[in-house]
């Protein structure tokens, strides 16, 4: 019994010892407990666990959180919850007083009957970063009234925001923060205001805030040390929240409506003394001058002033330089505003930045070598400016560098060899657009790190780096609009990690390598325009990432090879513009992923697959214009169809154009011309309310065009060409009474936008009897063409009220009567022509108003007396008015007594003859200004800069 004194002070050291330890490591994160979890709490976790499955995608893994596991995966019965991951206990209770459950992949909804809310004892409750499918914060959350720390950050939550979370008056952080369809009231946030008084943290970014006044938020606890209301649609004047002392961090980005005064401005910085992170991007700031930044705490680490509009005039504009007295500033932007000059030589003394953001419009001068006095720089963004000169040699002390974005300048010279060189720890290059020259450096086999290499719109030459192959860590290369000649290296086969690859634009040649097949990361492949031959490769490859391919404007021949159609994450599919032959096999209706196919400009012949029409509801673009396809057009378009393009201009197709197209009903462009269809008007294209362009030229069309005068069918079509084909009757006054987008005369000039910023839609027009290919079609760009028909009549006065019309001809049909006068009214046409037919009378004086009026023909009809003169009359040649016996005046035979008399020509005047018209035609011409030009005014193509030229294109018979 003698021991027993001892044993007992053992169990006393031991159970203190114990205790003491579980205490010291007792944390938010982790638990020991000295008794068991309580039954019923217990049980409740479990009940918890069963409400929900676990899904890899239901916590993704970004900034800023840990690397998701599922931690209620140590959950099980039997065993003590205050030992499970995520769960904290009560040492003394064994109430459950935590739960971090973050990043646990949980995926389900979180309902009033929840067994989360049998947990009455929590002080801390974190839910974040997992998928709760939508479910609503349920009023049960304000049972928690123990709780000092709740966040349901990122967790798919979403309508209003209970007024009971303000019953958690002992809250000290409340996030709620990225749940972009939660809603909180006015009403709700003032109680929070008044009942969170204890509050140090509050997060709400990306909670829709749009009802809450700004000024509600004077009322917020002075305790505040971290106020978040990053993009919560703020509206309003910025709310004087100088007296929050406390404030360490500050963000109110992205909140596009509201706008702060220098005055309240002002107060905030001279108040907030211990501010150390200030973010106010996108804030409207255009009053704020910018030398009030002068007044910037010095103890700020972070400052974020991006798409602030902030301005003024010289030299109120310029950066100021007191900003280089901030010498914690670890982190500076200032993207997006309106700045003048250089940048301040002062930065040079912000020796902890690690971040500099300047992406602007108006800087200017060289980049100043003193930058490369910021040992510390990570990321350096000077894009968007209009610097000149050369990369600093002073950047080779940059040896931190990871991101160096300098695109979209006027920075000329080699690529220095330093990048690669001395910083070797570069993962994001950007030096497009600018005007760099000659070959790749050598030294960025060196940059072993590099993700991301874009050297598009240069004007670099050589061949590619074979080098770059070993670039192991490469996602994106873009080495587009350059002059790069030779072959692809092999070596990019290596680049496994590669994503995307755009070498578009070049001069290159050879045979596409097989070996990119084998690239099974690779989303996008870019190589158009270029001078790659012999047949597509990949054949076997699988490519299973493939979502993007362009080979477009290469000189590549032989037949599509099937394993291009099982290629099934396709969705864009341009292959235009080779000379590619053979039958497209119907196993491309297996991408039903597709948005563009543009197969057009080769020598494909054969049927078109029959599934074309309904094999996938995303195609937007389905273009096969320019082959030798014969046959049927595809009978079925889906009801479903997303299409908003459809161009089978230059095939053999015969028989009907299909009704089904009517299914369409975002369709914007039809192109049917230059076939062999044989049917009569397709009336039920009046139901596509959104067609903007019908082109139905050369076929053998018959039949009346008698339109519908009601619902306003074609009532946004811009171009309009029935030409060469056979229909009769009198011409559709109907429609030319519906044509309201031709009747708008205020229009801006654009372009029609295609379905992605790459792709441009297309157009073959006849104009001056030229058959012209619009690449680009501009919104202004207005005609009707009905030429080459049988169409019998007068001119019907309704035409004249299509006052935004640019082109129009009538000419060979068998119309009679007189010109209209009202023809007089379209005020902006450039191109006329009624020639070949039987029209009589004189032609109106009304003409004359057409001040644009390049093109006139009416010659070949029964016209007489006197031709008008003044204004663009005076530039028509005799070829205008000829095989009209009746008609006098210049450039024909004078007028006497209203008839024509025979001319007595000089060797001047038969000179002028022989050639068409004379100088002073011509200089008339180009005085009146048109737009139109001469022929070239909507006529563009790409060139091997990012610029649309003007290009003659070949008369149609060549």
């Amino acid at each position: 019994m003698g021991g027993l004194p001892w044993l007992a002070h053992f169990l006393c050291f031991f159970f203190f010892h114990f205790h003491f330890q579980a205490s010291a490591s007792f944390s938010f994160n982790s638990s020991s407990a000295a008794m068991l979890c309580q039954h019923d709490q217990s049980l409740a976790l479990l009940q918890f666990k069963k409400n929900f499955s676990i899904t890899s995608d239901a916590s993704p893994w970004d900034f800023p959180y840990p690397k998701p596991y599922p931690k209620t995966d140590t959950w099980k019965e039997g065993t003590d919850c205050c030992l499970w991951d995520g769960v904290t206990c009560d040492i003394e209770t064994g109430n459950v007083i935590g739960l971090d459950l973050s990043s646990s992949l949980l995926y389900g909804t979180i309902d009033s009957n929840n067994t989360l809310f049998f947990l009455p004892h929590l002080q801390k409750l974190d839910l974040s970063n997992n998928n709760f499918n939508h479910s609503q914060i349920v009023p049960q959350f304000g049972q928690f009234l123990n709780l000092t720390y709740l966040n349901l950050n990122y967790s798919v939550f979403e309508g209003q925001i209970p007024l009971e979370i303000s019953y958690l008056s002992g809250l000290v952080s409340l996030d709620l923060s990225r749940n972009s369809y939660l809603i909180l009231e006015a009403t709700i946030f003032n109680q929070l205001v008044q009942n969170l008084t204890q509050l140090q943290e509050l997060d709400l970014s990306g909670v829709n805030m749009s009802l809450v006044a700004p000024n509600s938020l004077m009322n917020l606890s002075f305790s505040l040390t971290s106020l978040n209301l990053r993009s919560c649609s703020l509206e309003g004047k910025f709310p004087d929240i100088s007296h929050l002392f406390e404030l360490v961090s500050l963000d109110f980005s992205a909140n596009y409506d509201l706008i702060l005064e220098t005055t309240s401005f002002k107060k905030l910085v001279q108040n907030l003394t211990l501010l150390q992170e200030l973010d106010l991007s996108g804030v409207n700031m255009s009053i704020v001058k910018p030398n009030s930044l002068m007044n910037l705490s010095s103890s700020l680490s972070s400052l974020a002033l991006s798409s602030c509009d902030l301005q003024g005039k010289f030299p109120d504009n310029i950066i100021p330089p007191s900003l280089g007295s901030l010498k914690r500033l670890f982190s500076l932007d200032l993207s997006y505003n309106n700045f003048n000059g250089e940048i301040p030589s002062s930065f040079e003394n912000l020796k902890q930045l690690h971040t500099l953001y300047l992406c602007n419009k108006n800087l200017s001068g060289q980049i100043p070598s003193s930058l490369g006095s910021l040992k510390e720089l990570s990321s350096l963004d000077l894009s968007y400016n209009n610097f000149k000169g050369d990369i600093p040699s002073s950047f080779e002390n940059l040896k931190q560098l990871h991101t160096l974005y300098l695109c979209n300048n006027n920075i000329s010279g080699q690529i220095p060899s330093l990048l690669g060189g001395s910083l070797k720890e570069l993962s994001s290059l950007d030096l497009s657009y600018n005007n760099f020259n000659g070959e790749i450096p050598s030294t960025f086999e060196n940059l072993k790190q590099l993700n991301i290499l874009y050297l598009h719109n240069n004007n670099l030459s050589g061949q590619i780096l074979s080098s770059l192959g070993s670039l192991k860590e490469l996602s994106s290369l873009d080495l587009s609009y350059n002059n790069f000649y030779g072959e692809i290296p092999s070596s990019f086969e290596n680049i496994k990690q590669l994503d995307s690859l755009h070498l578009h634009n070049n001069n290159l040649s050879g045979q596409i390598p097989s070996s990119l097949g084998s690239l099974k990361e690779l989303s996008s492949l870019d190589l158009s325009y270029n001078n790659f031959n012999g047949p597509i490769p990949f054949q076997g490859s699988r490519l299973p990432s493939l979502v993007y391919l362009d080979l477009s404007n290469n000189l590549l021949h032989g037949p599509i090879p099937s394993s291009v159609f099982k290629l099934m994450n396709l969705s864009f599919l341009i292959l235009s513009s080779n000379k590619l032959m053979g039958e497209v096999s119907s196993a491309v209706c297996k991408l039903n992923s597709l948005e563009i196919l543009d197969l057009s400009n080769n020598s494909l012949n054969g049927f078109m697959p029959q599934c074309l029409g309904n094999f996938s509801n995303n195609l937007l673009v389905l273009h096969l214009g320019m082959n030798k396809f014969h046959g049927n057009i595809p009978e079925m378009f889906s009801v479903r169809s997303s299409l908003r393009y459809l161009n089978f201009n230059g095939n053999q197709l015969q028989r009907r154009i299909p009704p089904s197209i009517s299914n369409c009903k975002n369709l914007e462009i039809l192109d049917l011309g230059n076939n062999n269809i044989d049917d009569l008007f397709p009336h039920f294209l009046e139901m596509l309310p959104k067609l903007q362009v019908l082109v139905l030229k050369s076929n053998r069309l018959h039949g009346l065009v008698k339109g519908s005068s009601a619902n306003y069918p074609f009532s946004k079509l811009r171009i309009f060409d029935l030409s060469s084909n056979m229909f009769s009757g009198p011409l559709p006054a109907e429609y030319f009474n519906n044509f309201k987008a031709m009747m708008n005369f205020d229009v801006k000039m654009e372009y029609m936008e295609g379905p992605i910023n790459s792709y441009d839609y297309s157009v073959s027009l006849t104009l001056k009897g030229l058959e012209i290919k619009l690449v680009k079609i501009q919104t202004v760009l207005t005609t009707i063409d009905l030429s080459s028909n049988k169409f019998i009549g007068k001119i019907p006065q309704v035409i004249g009220k299509l006052k935004s019309l640019k082109l129009l001809n009538l000419s060979h049909n068998q119309l009679t009567g007189n010109i209209q006068p009202s023809l007089g009214n379209l005020s902006n046409l450039e191109s006329l022509d009624l020639s070949s037919n039987l029209l009589v009378g004189r032609i109106p004086m009304q003409l004359t108003y057409l001040t644009f009026l390049e093109v006139f023909r009416v010659s070949h009809n029964q016209l007489e007396g006197p031709i008008p003169r003044g204004k663009q009359f005076n530039t028509f040649d005799n070829t205008s008015y000829e095989g009209n016996l009746g008609l006098c005046g210049l450039p024909l035979a004078k007028c006497g007594n209203g008839e024509r008399q025979k001319p007595t020509a000089s060797k001047e005047d038969d000179s002028k003859s022989r050639n068409g018209f004379g100088w002073n035609a011509i200089l008339a011409g180009y005085a009146c200004g048109v737009i139109f030009g001469i022929e070239m005014g909507y006529v563009v193509f790409k060139t091997r800069k990012p610029t649309w030229l003007v290009r003659m294109v070949e008369d149609e018979g060549h």
